[in-house]
């Protein structure tokens, strides 16, 4: 799988910081990638920095939709900004940018767009966004390849390990909270980050962040009490313990924990992704493992977290892979069984759960 996601290079919000900070971002900005999060961010960081608030309906000109042509682009770029640092100029999920046709902007009009890059005026910004840029065919886009040339492209992949750490890190220490490294570690594993089974962010780590501390209240140090009781409602974490009680015999607790997840409003089909993910994921690991491959290995090639990893190699020593092959065998049974209507929803998890 992916490799790309553990790149051995500077990610672009390092990169970013550094730029703002040493005033080096130049006239023309593309903000892309996989992590939305961080594009909008940086968009109001960005804003903010050149845009006074006194000024800000002038000096700031959003186009988009209706509003968007060639003309009113060269148009805004070039009136003057009245007390602003830079007259900013803004595209928000400009899709030729990412390779996709917009509606009333065609191919003329962005070749007369990358034609202007190198004409953009000082003491301006036109700065882009566009989410999900497919890697393969960066190469061929010629926006990205014409900004890359006039200006800079911030690519905002998602976050490796050491990366991630700073990024919780960061949001506690501008809360002026201590933290140990336990428990960084415990959020980072914990939390549903990097799992690609379910619909968890940068956004939802954000959100969770919050909640932890404000959980903390008044005291100055986050605990993993603190982690333990906001992410205890995490669905992945859940799986992993339902899973864990069916390895070690104990389906009493497997079906409690079946049950919390249903009456916690976690939709059936959520679900049955997250139990496939996690049996497909211990499987894979396990294999490895007999493999002799180590931990950092693993994650080189499943580009995942280690602590996603970590967590799957904990259960791997429960199950055989007979009883891996055949319980993945039988998820996806249940999923089929759904579908048809053969079987309601959790009558068909529950008869999973007592034939493993």
């Amino acid at each position: 799988m992916a490799a790309e996601f553990y790149k051995e290079k500077e990610h672009a919000f390092i990169t970013i910081g550094k730029d703002i900070k040493e005033g080096n971002i130049p006239r023309l900005v593309l903000l892309c990638g996989k992590e939305d999060y961080l594009i909008r961010f940086y968009a109001d960081m960005l804003i903010k920095k050149y845009v006074s608030d006194a000024c800000r309906p002038i000096d700031l000109v959003t186009l988009e939709g209706d509003f968007l042509s060639l003309d009113k682009v060269k148009e805004s770029l070039e009136t003057v900004s009245l007390m602003s640092e830079r007259k900013v100029v803004f595209l928000p999920e400009f899709t030729p940018a990412a390779g996709k046709a917009i509606k009333g902007f065609g191919e003329a009009d962005v070749k007369g767009l990358i034609d202007y890059f190198k004409d953009i005026p000082e003491g301006t910004l036109l700065l882009i966004t566009a989410s999900e840029i497919d890697e393969a065919k960066a190469k061929k886009n010629k926006v990205r390849t014409a900004v890359e040339k006039h200006g800079k492209v911030y690519d905002f992949q998602a976050l490796n390990d050491s990366q991630l750490q700073n990024f919780i890190e960061k949001r506690f220490r501008g809360a002026g909270k201590m933290y140990s490294p336990s428990t960084i570690r415990l959020i980072m594993s914990e939390s549903g980050y990097g799992n690609k089974a379910i619909d968890y962010s940068l956004y939802n780590l954000e959100n969770d962040l919050r909640k932890i501390i404000a959980h903390s209240g008044s005291e100055g140090q986050i605990t993993p009490e603190d982690v333990k009781e906001v992410l205890a409602s995490n669905p992945e974490n859940n799986v992993f313990a339902m899973l864990d009680a069916i390895g070690r015999n104990r389906k009493d607790e497997a079906f409690r924990l079946l049950h919390n997840l249903l009456q916690a409003g976690t939709p059936v089909f959520n679900l049955l992704r997250l139990i496939t993910g996690q049996l497909e994921l211990i499987l894979t690991v396990k294999e490895m493992r007999e493999e002799g491959m180590t931990p950092a290995q693993m994650q080189k090639a499943l580009g995942i977290h280690q602590f996603r990893i970590k967590k799957a190699m904990a259960v791997t020593g429960q199950y055989s892979m007979k009883d891996l092959r055949a319980a993945l065998c039988a998820a996806y049974e249940v999923d089929e069984n759904i579908k048809t209507g053969l079987l309601d929803g959790q009558l068909a998890l529950e008869y999973f759960i007592a034939g493993l």
